[in-house]
C-alpha cells in the first residue's frame, strides 16, 4: 500500500502521522499504520464490517472496540443493524463498548426491557437520540420496575404496533422526556391490508403532549387513529413548534388548522401528504397572518377555489408540494403568479398534475425558474423532453430535478440531448431522476459522450435514478469506471424528492 495513497483516502490524517514510519521504509504495510490512521479508516465501515475486522488480529480487535466507533448504533438486523443474541450480550456491550460515546441507538422490541433502559441511563450519559421499534410486538415486556430512562434525549422515535397499547410503558418515561425537541411516532400505514379492521388508539397523545412541552418537530407518520384532535392537543402545549408532519394520517381533515396557526406562531413547515383535507376548513385559515414557508398537500382532494384562496394569501412560501391534485389547474397557477407570492419559492413539486397545461408551466418557470433549487414535473404524459429542453437553460440554480413518467408514451425521449442540456446548464445539480419507461428512451452509439459530459461537469451529482433497462446499465457502467460507484441507481431502490430541501429535513429523517 502506498503511504501517500493511504493519505489521500484518510484526508483528516496529516503527513506528520506517517513521517516516522515513512523514513524507516519506502513502503508502509497496513500492519505498520499508526493506530489513529487505522481508527480513521475503520470509521468508514459499517458495524458489521468492524466486527469482522476485529477477528483479524489483537491490534485490530482493540481498535474495533474503540468507543469512538460506536457513537451511532442500530440493533435492528432487518434494517442493516447488528444482531445481538441475548440481553446479557447487550448489557455487556453497553457497559464495555458503548459507554459515554453513545449518541444514537435503535432497539427492536425484544431488546426493550427495563434492565436495558436502566443500563443505557446509567452508562450512556450522552445518549441524545433513540429509536424504539414496537412495530412487530404482540406483547410488551413488564415495565413495572422501570425506574430510570435516558434523560438527555433530544430525539425520540417510536414505531407503533397496531394492537399493543403503549400506556404501561409511556407513563413510566413521561418524567424523563420533557427535554425532547424532536418526536416521531411511526404508524403501520405501509402494512394496512385491504380488509378494514378495528382501529385502536395505541398511544395516548393527549398525555404525551403534556410531557413534551419543548417539541420543535413532530412527525406523526401513517398512524390510522390520528385525527384533528391530536393536532389540536399538540398545538395547545408545544409553543416552540416549528415543523408538523402528518403524512398519510387519513383521518386528518384540517378542522383545527386555524387554531394551530393561531397558537403556533413559529410554525414554518406543515406536511399533510395523503390526508383527507377539506377545502372549507382550509379557507377558514388566516394564511396571510401565519409564518408558513413549507407546505405539502400532495394527494389531497382540495378544490380549485381552495387552492387559489390559500396560495394567493400565503406570502412567504418557499417550498410547495402539490402533486396528484385534480383541482390544481392553469387558473391556480395564474392566480398565484398574479399575486406575486412565489417570489421566495425554491422548491416546487407538481407530480401528476394532469390538469396543468404545458404553456402554463412554461410561463411560470420563465418567471420563477432561475430561483428554483428543486423542481418535479413527473407523472405527466404531456410533459416530455421538449418542454425540459426549453426550461433547463432557465433552471441554472437547480439542485434537484425529477422528470418523466413510467407510463408508456407515444413519443420517444431523446435522452442524449437531454443529458447534454442538463450538463451545460445545471452544473449544481445534486439529485436527478428520469422516470421514463426504458422503451421510450432513444439514445445513439455516442451516448457515452453525453454521459461523460454530465459526469465531468456535474461534480456535485450524488444520485441519478433511472428505470431499469439498457440505458441504466450504460450510465451505471460509465460512472463506475470513474470510481463513482454509488451515484447511479434504479428507481426500484431509490426515489428522489424535494424533501431534501426542507429546513428540518435532517430532523424529519427516521429509519
Amino acid at each position: 500500500m502506498d503511504a501517500w495513497g493511504t493519505l489521500d483516502i484518510t484526508s483528516a490524517i496529516t503527513r506528520d502521522d506517517l513521517s516516522s514510519s515513512f523514513r524507516r521504509s519506502k513502503k508502509i504495510t497496513i500492519e505498520k499504520l499508526p493506530d489513529k490512521v487505522l481508527l480513521h479508516i475503520f470509521s468508514y465501515l459499517s458495524h458489521k464490517e468492524i466486527c469482522r475486522m476485529a477477528k483479524v488480529c489483537k491490534k485490530w480487535r482493540m481498535i474495533a472496540y474503540d468507543t469512538r466507533l460506536w457513537k451511532n448504533v442500530s440493533l435492528r438486523p432487518e434494517i442493516s443493524g447488528l444482531h445481538v443474541g441475548s440481553l446479557e450480550s447487550l448489557l455487556a456491550l453497553i457497559s464495555i463498548r458503548f459507554g459515554p460515546s453513545l449518541r444514537y441507538i435503535e432497539l427492536p422490541i425484544e431488546l426493550i426491557t427495563h434492565t436495558v433502559l436502566h443500563e443505557l441511563a446509567n452508562k450512556c450519559p450522552n445518549l441524545t437520540h433513540m429509536l424504539l421499534d414496537f412495530s412487530t410486538a404482540m406483547q410488551l415486556h413488564d415495565f413495572s420496575e422501570l425506574q430510570a430512562f435516558p434523560t438527555k434525549l433530544r430525539y425520540l422515535c417510536i414505531c407503533l404496533s397496531e394492537v399493543i397499547f403503549m400506556e404501561g410503558f409511556m407513563r413510566k418515561i413521561y418524567n424523563f422526556i420533557n427535554g425532547l425537541e424532536i418526536l416521531h411516532l411511526i404508524g403501520t400505514y405501509e402494512k394496512v391490508e385491504e380488509e378494514e379492521e378495528e382501529i385502536y388508539e395505541v398511544i395516548n397523545v393527549h398525555k404525551l403532549k403534556s410531557a413534551t412541552p419543548n417539541l420543535r418537530v413532530i412527525n406523526l407518520y401513517g398512524i390510522n387513529f390520528v385525527d384533528d384532535s391530536h393536532i389540536d392537543a399538540f398545538s395547545s402545549n408545544c409553543i416552540q413548534l416549528e415543523c408538523l408532519a402528518v403524512n398519510y394520517c387519513a383521518k386528518v381533515t384540517g378542522s383545527t388548522l386555524k387554531t394551530l396557526f393561531q397558537r403556533s406562531r413559529r410554525l414554518k413547515c406543515l406536511l399533510m401528504n395523503g390526508t383527507n383535507l377539506q377545502s372549507d376548513y382550509l379557507m377558514q385559515v388566516e394564511w396571510e397572518k401565519c409564518s408558513l414557508q413549507e407546505l405539502d398537500i400532495t394527494a389531497t382532494d382540495l378544490s380549485t377555489e381552495a387552492l387559489q384562496d390559500m396560495l394567493t394569501r400565503l406570502p412567504g412560501l418557499r417550498f410547495l408540494s402539490a402533486g396528484q391534485i385534480n383541482g390544481f389547474n392553469d387558473s391556480v397557477l395564474k392566480a398565484w403568479m398574479e399575486a406575486g407570492n412565489p417570489r421566495n419559492l425554491v422548491a416546487l413539486d407538481l407530480d401528476s398534475s394532469d390538469n396543468l397545461s404545458e404553456d402554463a408551466i412554461y410561463k411560470f418557470l420563465s418567471k420563477y425558474g432561475p430561483q428554483l433549487w428543486g423542481l418535479s414535473l413527473s407523472g405527466m404524459t404531456h410533459i416530455t423532453d421538449s418542454l425540459w429542453q426549453t426550461v433547463l437553460p432557465i433552471l441554472t440554480n437547480a439542485k434537484i430535478l425529477i422528470m418523466g413518467t413510467q407510463e408508456r408514451l407515444g413519443v420517444n425521449i431523446l435522452v442524449d440531448q437531454l443529458m447534454d442540456t442538463i450538463a451545460r446548464n445545471c452544473v449544481n445539480v445534486e439529485r436527478l431522476e428520469l422516470r421514463w419507461d426504458p422503451d421510450n428512451l432513444r439514445f445513439s452509439d455516442k451516448s457515452q459522450k453525453a454521459i461523460d459530459t454530465l459526469r465531468v461537469k456535474c461534480l456535485k451529482l450524488r444520485c441519478l435514478s433511472l428505470s431499469d433497462g439498457r440505458y441504466y446499465e450504460i450510465v451505471k457502467a460509465n460512472f463506475e469506471r470513474a470510481d463513482r460507484m454509488t451515484v447511479v441507481r434504479t428507481l426500484t431502490n431509490c426515489r428522489v424528492s424535494n424533501y431534501y430541501l426542507l429546513s428540518n429535513y435532517k430532523d424529519l429523517v427516521f429509519n
